[in-house]
């Protein structure tokens, strides 16, 4: 489920700090701009046209915001997915108007796409910034933490982004004296992604990656990279992570002994 935790003022900040969202806007509202002024000039037939479409677009955009707003755990992969489809459904739209229209909206989407990046989750809940030598010294120091569960992302992942609030969400809830959560971005410390095992490469990508570690060992990892299988593997989520790390028996082993 997705957590309301911004207010209308949070998001009209988020609206004018950020490249993606500030541009998103912009093309969006340049469209309604050009409508306008077009309406006066535009064949009755052609006008008639573009109206109906438009209805169909705004009907099919709600429908599938709608299917997000329920399959989607994080705002930011409901937002990734809405925006999509809003801008294949204009572009499909202009093409009624001038295909030279179309065309130039397919060019300025390819030119944000480029230019800018999704926002990521901001919040870190009770997980850690680490850096490798960090981890490394808690996994060794006997009186920390036994286990770490470690989440290793990069910023310019668009799975990562997606998947953003779903770890500091579990480590609110899952946090203890015997269960910590670090994070270790390996766009600051790419060679730390050799170390570990994690492949950054292309299609063969396995960002997220989340390791769990008991003491100094690894116990367990998602993604399970298996060469000789698919290269593709489920969607990062709160519940395959709690369900794939066994989160909910750690918390209740913690609760038990103590």
């Amino acid at each position: 489920m997705k957590e309301q935790n911004h207010n209308p003022l949070q998001w009209l900040n988020l609206m004018v700090s950020e490249p993606y969202c500030l541009f998103h806007f912009l093309a969006f509202f340049s469209y309604f701009v050009l409508r306008i002024s077009s309406s006066l000039i535009l064949d009755p037939h052609i006008a008639h046209r573009l109206l109906h479409r438009e209805i169909q677009a705004i009907l099919v955009l709600s429908v599938l915001a709608a299917i997000k707003w329920v399959k989607e755990e994080t705002w930011e992969a409901f937002i990734a997915d809405v925006l999509f489809f809003a801008k294949l459904l204009l572009v499909a739209i202009t093409l009624i108007l001038d295909y030279h229209l179309a065309l130039w909206y397919t060019v300025i989407f390819s030119v944000m796409y480029i230019l800018t990046q999704q926002p990521a989750f901001q919040g870190l809940g009770t997980s850690n910034k680490l850096t490798p030598l960090q981890l490394e010294a808690l996994l060794t120091e006997g009186n920390t933490s036994r286990f770490w569960l470690v989440e290793f992302h990069a910023l310019h992942s668009s799975a990562c982004i997606r998947a953003s609030r779903c770890f500091p969400e579990l480590s609110i809830i899952y946090s203890t004296k015997n269960l910590s959560f670090g994070r270790i971005d390996l766009g600051l410390f790419p060679n730390a992604a050799e170390k570990f095992g994690i492949s950054l490469s292309g299609g063969m990508s396995q960002l997220p990656t989340y390791i769990l570690f008991e003491n100094a060992a690894e116990v367990t990892r998602f993604p399970e990279w298996d060469f000789e299988a698919k290269s593709s593997h489920p969607p990062v989520s709160k519940r395959l992570l709690y369900k794939h790390f066994e989160l909910d028996r750690h918390l209740v082993e913690y609760i038990n002994c103590k």
